[in-house]
């Protein structure tokens, strides 16, 4: 997904312009962090105490520079107005949080607003298209069958593209179709300019065991480029586990 939303950025903005980046739901702050390290400016908003405590933490140990490029601010996503002016960012990232949130259209809404003209939003969000896939594949056929029918109520995906918790076994959470985005996305003003699978092959290929890692670890070259192929070849994409969308403020 990070080179997924690096070759949006490559593709939109100048090289070497600094930007004006707005994490929402940063988590540890993987992509704050990596984003700063960039040299770009970055401001995280995350509710979660225990995860700001940790990307302050991870963010103590960088260079002084980078440190300063970084801000994080407590709260849910849904308060931007009122900490930002409108306008405020070229990139806005909602990466594992709109499955969380029962009425995403305001929120999606209040962060259409923060971009500036030609900025782009980043959304990560569980495929409301292929809810049946994780189960189907993993033998679970009621699961499989229930899923075919809705896209709320869903076991919890692997959603760490911030480093973030989101996703805890229990977990339950919603789905979001491509259509009903792609629409929702046009009526607040940043329609959808490309949009990528993640997580096509990988959702259901390994467990957390530790031979399961070393096993990734050692594939991880050819692992990446595989899921990067598929993310934006039809029809793979489309099978996700996660969808990445990219709207682009008008």
């Amino acid at each position: 997904m990070a080179r997924q939303l690096d070759e949006q950025i490559a593709g939109r903005f100048p090289v070497g312009r600094r930007l004006r980046v707005l994490d929402v739901g940063m988590g540890r702050g993987t992509q704050a962090l990596r984003l700063a390290r960039a040299g770009h400016q970055v401001t995280g908003v995350e509710q979660d105490a225990q995860l700001i405590a940790t990307a302050r933490g991870e963010l103590a140990g960088e260079p002084e520079g980078i440190r300063e490029r970084v801000r994080i601010v407590q709260g849910d996503g849904r308060d931007t107005g009122v900490h930002f002016l409108p306008g405020s960012f070229d990139v806005v990232l909602c990466h594992g949080v709109l499955m969380y949130v029962e009425e995403p259209d305001p929120l999606l809404a209040g962060l259409a607003r923060m971009l500036a003209p030609g900025g782009l939003l980043s959304l990560l969000v569980r495929n409301g298209d292929a809810p049946a896939m994780r189960p189907g594949l993993g033998g679970d056929w009621a699961a499989a069958l229930a899923a075919f029918d809705t896209t709320a109520h869903l076991p919890h995906a692997r959603t760490e593209a911030n480093g973030a918790t989101h996703a805890r076994p229990g977990l339950e959470g919603r789905a979001d179709r491509l259509a009903e985005l792609t629409a929702t996305l046009a009526g607040i003003g940043a329609p959808l300019h490309a949009w990528y699978g993640v997580r096509v092959f990988t959702d259901t290929a390994f467990t957390d065991t530790a031979a399961d890692e070393e096993r990734a670890q050692a594939d991880l070259t050819t692992l990446l480029a595989v899921e990067e192929r598929a993310g934006k070849t039809d029809p793979y994409r489309s099978v996700a586990a996660l969808l990445h969308l990219c709207g682009v403020r008008g």
